[in-house]
């Protein structure tokens, strides 16, 4: 195939919107946004990108838009820019023709980062001074592609979010070892269309599938020194572009892609996606130029005011991307718009998402980011969950993101974590998350769906390793076990690490079984960790963010059928119950305490007192829950170490889940009077005149 069937002098005037590449019948229009540059080359490669064969000045320059139109242009051409203009890095500039950028708009990226010297701007001993090598042999290059995928009659599940439970995964750990998938599409999106995967999603009851970073990204320079890869894959450098390694080679893999998404759909499963918009794989002055450092510097990242040569480095991965800038917060908004309408996503979760409203310091909440999101029809009506945080001034903003927004929801992680395994929160922290934190949410207007409740994420201990290490082990990451968090709330119940302790395996049963009933009870959106439900460990690792290897790939062979079952089964009680599922505040006690939305009970079935929440020596209560028009549920918790005998609301009740058991299938289904609940155990009732 010939990528350019002719080498024309020169280009066409074109037009500068859209930005990026655009096919036609008659060719392909270029447009470049560039605020500072002095002239921009359109460079044209041959087929497999190796070989330079024509440079080609765009023409046009309007409004810091750079643009022209290559008649003939086809699907399939492989081209890059050459940006000209100052290299005056106290200036904020850093523009070096003799590098070779990738379009930020591109769809398709040929090549991969591999740290080769030449992809740097700056010289090795002086990152000021310009590195005069051409990189073109191995620089990222964009393929223009022409979007042909027929999508048939998928739509969107758009599952409303008082019925949304989110499972959190990668897709190459999903799938690299399941046994039931034919070698080539293992730990690709592939693997994510077949009957063994898709049956267990749908077993298990989730309806939301949020994948780590697809986007395609680079490893960093001191990972690939050490023989490692950026497995989580939070270094973007392809907006547009999905991550091709994720890909089986059977098709392109943005088509690949597409099919992931239609089987999803089809089975009532929507796709969300994990996004880095914070910072990009380029690091700081000291990092490779591979594209938006070559473009236009000082536009793309926020830069040092006192130093312009160095990066605010907000999210301690060397950059941060300016999106205060109208071109640079249209490039987001344009990535956005292209997955939700070219690859029918259902939503997002922003990494380090306080980076995206800074200005450049300091968080605010009525940033041009969340003004865009909220009038934009498009994404407006798309699920958008922030990571609440950053490490730049100020950067904790949990509960502070915009009506509309979700949150993951740290405080709830720690404290039910701590609460059961350490016995030290009192109940009326527990009782705080456990109502979705209403202290963080409802008091700024946000709805109890605000407040996504997690135990485990992918960054940290899995709920396997969370009762079976008290500390982290992450040598394998190569920075001495310095790296990860050191504040876990975990507990190994007496041994760290594997055991065949009988009694050992017994204790750490119960609780993760109690942690994932508390999840899935509480009110607000829960989110669960693949792999949590068959049992995976990552060997204590809680940072595995470059272990691209068995530690994070989901051990389906060894997967615990009695967890899986149980975790299906409080799935099941979750969706068949409304209670369970309570989209609005709870108003709590009143007069009428049989009319009572919500109730706190102590073991006596009282209302628990003032003393009796902040008392330091309980972790046991009740809650009675009733909903607007659904039936009550009472839910009975007992952290302690030993039995709780419980004193029920008069009636007969139906023990419908004991956490205790290893099913959660209570032997004995019938309770009046009392319920005898063992230690570290949930019990879920409803009357049972109801069943």
């Amino acid at each position: 195939m010939t990528a350019v069937p002719f080498l024309p002098a020169r280009l066409e005037t074109g037009r500068p919107y859209p930005l990026g590449a655009t096919l036609d019948s008659q060719g392909a229009n270029f447009a470049l946004f560039s605020d500072h540059a002095t002239a921009v080359e359109l460079c044209l490669f041959d087929a497999s990108g190796q070989q330079e064969l024509a440079r080609l000045p765009l023409p046009a320059h309007s409004n810091g838009i750079w643009y022209g139109f290559l008649p003939g242009a086809t699907s399939g051409l492989v081209y890059g820019y050459r940006v000209y203009g100052p290299w005056a890095p106290a200036l904020g500039h850093r523009f070096n023709p003799a590098k070779l950028l990738l379009d930020p708009y591109a769809r398709e990226i040929v090549g991969q980062f591999a740290a080769e010297r030449e992809s740097f701007g700056g010289l090795e001993h002086d990152a000021d001074q310009p590195d005069p090598r051409d990189n073109a042999r191995v620089a990222l290059k964009a393929r223009l592609v022409a979007d042909t995928y027929d999508w048939g009659d998928d739509a969107a599940p758009r599952i409303p979010l008082a019925d949304t439970v989110i499972y959190e995964a990668h897709v190459r750990g999903l799938s690299q070892l399941h046994p039931a998938l034919p070698e080539p599409f293992r730990g690709t999106y592939a693997a994510l269309t077949k009957p063994a995967l898709l049956d267990h999603l749908s077993r298990l009851g989730i309806t939301s599938l949020s994948l780590l970073p697809i986007h395609q990204h680079a490893d960093e320079p001191r990972l690939t020194a050490m023989g490692l890869h950026n497995y989580w894959g939070y270094n973007t450098i392809g907006f547009f572009a999905v991550e091709p390694t994720y890909g089986s080679g059977q098709q392109p893999a943005a088509d690949e892609f597409r099919d992931m998404v239609k089987a999803l759909h089809a089975r009532g499963i929507e796709v969300l996606l994990d996004v880095v918009y914070n910072h990009t794989a380029e690091a700081d002055e000291c990092g490779p130029m591979l594209s938006f450092k070559g473009i236009d510097n000082a536009s793309y990242y926020h830069l040092d005011p006192t130093n312009k040569a160095r990066y605010l480095n907000h999210t301690g991965c060397g950059n941060s991307l300016n999106l205060a800038h109208p071109r640079v917060l249209q490039l987001v908004l344009d990535s956005l718009r292209f997955w939700v309408t070219e690859m029918h996503i259902d939503g997002f979760r922003f990494d380090l998402a306080p980076e995206l409203a800074r200005n450049p310091d300091f968080y605010d909440a009525t940033a041009p980011f969340f003004a865009a999101l909220q009038q934009d029809p498009v994404l407006s009506q798309v699920k958008l969950i922030a990571e609440p945080w950053d490490i730049g001034p100020e950067g904790y903003r949990l509960g502070q993101f915009p009506a509309g927004w979700s949150e993951w929801n740290d405080q709830f992680r720690d404290t039910l974590r701590a609460f059961w395994l350490h016995q030290w929160p009192s109940r009326g922290e527990f009782a705080r998350r456990f109502a979705a934190s209403s202290d963080i949410f409802q008091q700024r207007g946000r709805l109890p769906t605000a407040s996504i409740n997690y135990l485990t994420a992918h960054d940290g201990f899995t709920l396997a390793d969370l009762v079976a290490y008290n500390h982290k082990h992450n040598h394998a990451n190569g920075e001495d076990n310095r790296d990860g968090h050191n504040h876990n709330h975990s507990w190994n119940c007496g041994v760290e690490g594997p055991t065949d302790d009988a009694t050992v395996l017994a204790l750490r049963g119960k609780l993760k079984r109690a942690l994932l009933a508390s999840l899935l009870m509480a009110q607000g959106t829960p989110m669960l960790l693949a792999g949590d439900e068959i049992g995976h460990s990552q060997g204590g690792n809680n940072n595995a963010y470059c272990q691209d290897n068995p530690t994070t790939w989901l051990d389906w062979a060894q997967a615990d059928a009695d967890l899986l079952a149980y975790v299906q089964r409080l799935l099941a009680l979750r969706r068949d119950w409304p209670t369970l599922r309570h989209a609005i505040w709870y108003s709590g006690p009143s007069d009428n305490r049989d009319e009572a939305d919500l109730l706190w009970l102590n073991e006596a079935g009282n209302l628990m007192t003032t003393d009796e929440w902040q008392r330091k020596d309980r972790f046991c209560l009740g809650i009675r829950l009733r909903g607007m028009a659904s039936p009550p549920c009472l839910i009975l918790i007992n952290a302690e170490a030993q039995p709780v005998t419980f004193s029920l609301p008069a009636g007969s009740w139906q023990v419908l889940l004991a956490s205790e058991i290893a099913d959660g299938v209570p032997l004995e289904r019938r309770v009046s009077d009392c319920a005898p609940l063992p230690a570290h155990s949930l019990w879920l009732l409803v009357p049972a005149k109801l069943c």
